[in-house]
């Protein structure tokens, strides 16, 4: 009788012991697949997560063309304190990123004087970043960017705090 009931435990043992192998195979490639956020695909490319503002829903990247799309729920419009910068963010924010530089910009414009103009390129130089908008860039502390602006407030969001946007004034230049 015990040489009968021996297979049928030893059957029962191995079915648990599969299934438990299974559900921690399964959990194990869970953990693996698990894509990153925007703000870690960003930081990856030695980038600030500031550069973004807080509320991206998601994002594509083809890490062989660099070519990216980051996706809010809506447009993102935002002055910064202490500055006459006011910036604006379209819904989809498209372009190309490399190790420190964000080209071909589309989706991002900032209010120079009384005219808005498309921010197309981002370079990473040292602890400064240079925003440019074709014909002319300017250089802001990557400090600025440690935190990620909210949408219609920036970075004074009920804080109580007023930061002021530190610029690089020997990084502003102009190409005319």
């Amino acid at each position: 009788m015990g040489f009968l009931y021996y297979p049928q435990r030893l059957k029962s043992q191995s079915q648990t012991t599969i299934t438990c192998l299974i559900l921690l195979s399964s959990l194990v490639a869970k953990s693996f697949s698990e894509k990153p956020t925007a703000y870690e695909v960003i930081e990856d490319y030695d980038f600030p997560m500031g550069i973004l503002p807080k509320g991206v829903t998601g994002y594509d990247l083809d890490e062989s063309t660099g070519k990216f799309s980051a996706y809010l729920n809506g447009t993102c419009n935002f002055s910064i304190e202490g500055s006459s910068y006011q910036l604006s963010y379209k819904s989809t924010i498209k372009g190309h990123i490399s190790q420190g530089k964000l080209s071909n910009l589309q989706g991002v414009k900032v209010k120079l004087f009384f005219f808005w103009v498309d921010i197309v390129e981002v370079d990473r130089r040292g602890d400064d970043l240079e925003f440019s908008v074709g014909i002319t860039s300017a250089g802001f502390s990557i400090d600025n960017f440690e935190e990620c602006p909210q949408c219609g407030c920036g970075f004074n969001c009920g804080s109580g705090q007023v930061s002021k946007l530190r610029t690089n004034l020997l990084g502003v230049s102009s190409s005319l």
